[in-house]
């Protein structure tokens, strides 16, 4: 179980659909295209099933769970986020309330799309460096010229 804090979402966790539920889960997301097999939608409990935010179809079966493929299927999967915005938004707007739990059924923890859309998600969440530049007259005055 990876735990994330966010800047402005909260604290993001991930969990196996093996894995027991918890109180401290907050609310829970199943983050695959296709449904865990042998698991109950009773026995799972998730506030939602977003099949829309894991990976294509395509893109899955390229990966194929290949750690060698990790970078690539990353970088890919960025993409397909990025145009499917609406998608992970559920997450996001529950992270900002609270903790969140992003479920996925892979038997690989560090090679995964959940992995992947905690790290998406982080990035998104990270404020924009600022690049501002203010345009004025008066000359700047230093630290010892002012006091």
């Amino acid at each position: 179980m990876a735990k994330v804090a966010i800047n402005g979402l909260g604290r993001i966790t991930l969990k196996r659909v093996y894995d027991s539920i918890s109180p401290t889960d907050g609310r829970r997301f199943l983050v695959e295209r296709l449904w865990p097999r042998g698991v109950s939608k009773a026995k799972l409990r998730v506030d939602a099933w977003l099949k829309e935010v894991g990976p294509s179809a395509e893109l899955r079966q390229w990966f194929s769970h290949d750690p060698g493929k990790w970078s690539e299927f990353r970088r890919r999967y960025f993409r397909e986020l990025d145009s499917r915005r609406e998608a992970w938004q559920p997450i996001v707007s529950a992270a900002r309330h609270g903790r969140v739990t992003l479920v996925y059924s892979s038997h690989d923890t560090e090679h995964n799309n959940a992995v992947a859309l905690q790290q998406y998600l982080r990035a998104k969440a990270r404020p924009a460096k600022s690049t501002r530049v203010v345009a004025t007259d008066e000359p700047r005055r230093s630290m010892r010229e002012s006091t």
